[in-house]
């Protein structure tokens, strides 16, 4: 089954490992999020692209559950040493792909360009195409001001409540090469278990991805980053208590109202009600394991199957 899958970084990383066991990497096209990015230290860092190209090429630090594994942090170090900028970490392999990166962008190469020439050298099948080229990033309006996603999520560990989520650019952002294609040639199109504010709000900001959703002729599926209306990692809870009212699977729906014609709760929301027209469907959605991933991939291509 060719899928095409909406992703932010961690989660949906590991979520996408199931889907590629399943459907085979080259029928899985990756949409991902740029509404994360930064520069540090006058390098271009794609924070959720890199956690999906981390983990696919099976290089993911898994116990520290974001960057590379047998990291090591000499330049870093250095940086701090000389009082440089070193509140957003950056490890010595990571840093290598950063500088590639920055290099190609500043030959004028798009983001796509060089995401495709990225995941081509650590071996990826999937297509992991940035949701844009052009500019857009995600801003938090906080009681203690309005942020960019990365000095409230790192430089401030997300600890000030969320007023309201801006993605700045979004309007005038087109669809990076691919994406559309991706979206129109699916069997399947699936939202990954991401904060739906943060992660996969700024894909679905670009006015035409949501346009293309909306007129899908496939089953659209979400799967839910909550597990007994708790964030297994992250503040997807506390933002949807605050900005939907709740953090059951219905406040979950709500954020994609009118994208998606099922939603993939965990067996502990199982006596939930979802909105009219969004059919839910009980699995176990914790990751633990290469079983658990597999198994919950499964879970939305059989819910898929029963809405086409």
């Amino acid at each position: 089954m060719k899928a095409t899958v909406l992703s932010g970084g961690v989660g949906g990383a590991r979520f996408l490992l199931g889907v590629v066991s399943v459907c085979r990497g080259d029928n899985v096209a990756i949409i991902g999020n740029v509404g994360d990015d930064i520069e540090v230290l006058g390098l271009h860092v794609s924070p959720d692209l890199d956690s999906i190209l981390y983990a696919l090429a099976g290089v993911a630090d898994e116990e520290r559950g974001w960057g590379r594994a047998g990291e090591t942090w000499n330049a870093l170090m250095s940086v701090a040493d000389l009082g440089g900028e070193s509140w957003f970490r950056l490890g010595d392999r990571d840093l290598g792909l950063h500088l590639v990166r920055t290099q190609l962008l500043g030959e004028g190469k798009p983001l796509s360009t060089v995401t495709g020439r990225l995941a081509r050298s650590l071996g990826l099948s999937s297509a992991l195409l940035p949701a844009t080229d052009d500019p857009l990033r995600t801003f938090v309006e906080t009681p203690a001001g309005t942020f960019s996603f990365q000095e409230w999520f790192v430089a401030r560990g997300h600890r000030d409540e969320v007023d309201a989520v801006h993605y700045t650019g979004a309007r005038n952002a087109r669809p990076a090469p691919g994406v559309l294609e991706a979206l129109e040639d699916a069997e399947l199109i699936v939202i990954a278990p991401s904060n739906p504010y943060v992660s996969i709000g700024p894909i679905l900001a670009v006015p035409e991805i949501r346009a293309a959703i909306e007129r899908r002729r496939v089953p659209c599926v979400a799967v839910s980053p909550l597990i007994g209306g708790r964030a297994v990692k992250g503040p997807a809870d506390r933002m949807l208590a605050r900005l939907a009212g709740g953090t059951g699977p219905a406040e979950v729906a709500s954020c994609y109202g009118g994208l998606i014609d099922v939603l993939v709760i965990d067996e502990q929301d199982a006596a939930s009600e979802l909105p009219g027209g969004v059919r839910p469907v009980v699995s176990r959605t914790l990751m633990v394991d290469d079983d658990a991933r597999r198994r919950l991939a499964l879970a939305v291509i059989d819910a898929a199957a029963a809405v086409a």
